[in-house]
């Protein structure tokens, strides 16, 4: 055992608050590092120690591995949590943590090597019987590659083999636009992610995206703490998670599962993973990919089964067991995600920036807000727009979907554009109520999502609101000597 005392979290926002505040549960000391354009981060708040870093655009200070290895070393750290994105899944950054006398809270380098390579990981799973979708790999003959393609037939998705959040994907649905479409994966995964390697894959349409978590230790055990659907995307960007998945046959849940077990134990897999799928309307899966790390969705997991995932990959990373079985997973209600994005969805979903002026989260039964910004905080266009996640639980999955729309109704955020009032318009649809969800939903149900017409006198109303609401932090701004006198000044 490798009992982790310092952890260095190379990460920011959201996901960095989330890691410090279960290793302060369990006695372990924090070190957040910072960028100038970043310091309102709250993580910078709770950590023990903060450490500053640099890089021109801001997000190379998160992607520079020796930089963060070496303030890691320097800060008397003796393991680094990668959370997820930037490096979380750069086998490169895994072994040169181990080689600097670290322990990576993740799998080893090995693994992320093999699945978290899309092209080797689908070679991986056909070899353990695990169904993937007709396919064409560029690397195997880059001549042919088109015509490989033609043959898998259309529509076709054209992919990155490192990509990920939808960037270097596209569609193709017929001959005329696929050399345009390799053309443009091919620089977006080359731009996004440092590597142009493409394969094709035959397109589902309305395919329903469900993945699964799953946990391995060093003694060989691996589980599964069930699977969450992840359909309601815009640009293969997911929206709302949630657990279970709507209408998934028990038997089609199980196969899936125990897929998902297999993959990750002939993998000799670590730590936590996400074993993703498409399931198409007739019934049938495919493997899609894994996910080497943490999941942004890792919440409504945590809501449903009573476990602290994060606290799991601290221990599984010490070298302890799992501390359950897979027959000792309970899973009770319903858990569902919403993710708060800086963007304007009714405007084709464009990124918005500017100054957070006030900020009220929602609280009550079953209500878990994971945020990453406070007021007076920038919201710049270096990073993600994801600023927090609203996650709610509750018996049933109507109780959950009600919880999550007052929560977002209860979401007050002035100074940035929140696409808080589109997610409560999903939720409210009656498809999605129904869960008749699938990756083109959004798409599908564009005119019955947009919002309302507000009238003149509502506008006002608004507009006086805001008037009002903001008066209250700029008076309090401008009373603070004076309060700070107590109240013998009247």
């Amino acid at each position: 055992m490798t009992p982790i005392r310092k952890l260095f979290i190379a990460n920011r926002a959201e996901i960095a608050l989330r890691i410090v505040r279960t290793a302060r549960r369990l006695g372990i000391r924090t070190v957040v590092p910072w960028h100038e354009c970043d310091r309102h981060g709250p993580a910078l708040q709770e950590a023990d120690e903060t450490v500053q870093v640099f890089g021109d655009p801001p997000v190379s200070a998160w992607l520079d591995g020796a930089a963060l290895i070496r303030a890691a070393r320097e800060s008397g750290c003796d393991a680094v949590h990668p959370g997820y994105g930037f490096l979380s899944e750069n086998a490169g950054f895994a072994r040169a943590v181990v080689d600097a006398g670290l322990v990576f809270v993740g799998p080893d380098a090995a693994a992320i090597d093999l699945m978290g390579d899309k092209i080797s990981a689908r070679k991986f799973a056909v070899a353990q019987g695990v169904p993937v979708t007709p396919s064409a790999d560029e690397a195997d003959d880059p001549a042919t590659f088109a015509a490989r393609a033609r043959a898998v037939g259309f529509p076709l998705l054209i992919k990155g083999a490192a990509g990920g959040g939808g960037k270097g994907m596209q569609i193709v649905r017929d001959e005329a636009a696929l050399a345009d479409a390799i053309t443009t994966a091919r620089n977006e995964s080359q731009r996004y992610f440092g590597d142009g390697r493409l394969f094709a894959e035959r397109f589902i349409e309305r395919p329903r995206h469900i993945e699964v978590q799953v946990f391995g230790d060093r003694h060989g055990n691996v589980i599964h703490l069930g699977e969450r659907e992840c359909s309601i995307q815009r640009r293969f960007q997911k929206l709302i998670e949630e657990t279970p998945a709507p209408g998934l046959a028990p038997a089609l849940r199980d196969r899936i599962c125990s897929a998902a077990v297999r993959l990750a134990q002939a993998a000799g897999y670590v730590n936590a993973g996400t074993v993703e799928c498409i399931v198409s309307p007739d019934g049938e899966f495919f493997f899609l990919e894994m996910n080497t790390r943490l999941q942004v969705e890792h919440p409504v997991t945590e809501m449903v089964t009573g476990l602290d995932l994060v606290e799991l990959q601290l221990r599984v990373a010490e070298g302890h067991p799992l501390p359950l079985a897979q027959a000792d997973v309970r899973w009770q209600g319903h858990a569902i995600e919403c993710r708060l994005l800086a963007e304007d969805a009714d405007a084709g979903f464009v990124p918005d920036t500017g100054r957070v002026r006030l900020l009220r989260v929602p609280h009550g039964p079953g209500v878990r807000f994971d945020g990453g910004v406070v007021e007076g905080a920038p919201v710049t266009a270096n990073f993600d727009s994801m600023l927090a996640k609203l996650v709610t639980h509750g018996a049933t999955r109507e109780l959950a979907i009600s919880r999550a729309r007052q929560a977002l109704a209860d979401t007050v955020m002035l100074g940035v554009t929140l696409n808080a009032d589109f997610l409560s318009r999903v939720l409210q649809n009656p498809a999605f109520a129904r869960g008749e969800t699938d990756t083109g939903f959004i798409d599908r149900h564009r005119d019955a999502l947009k919002p309302a017409e507000r009238t003149d006198a509502e506008s006002r109303l608004l507009l006086a609101v805001a008037a009002c609401v903001l008066r209250e932090p700029a008076a309090r701004a401008l009373l603070k000597p004076h309060a700070a006198m107590g109240a013998w000044r009247n």
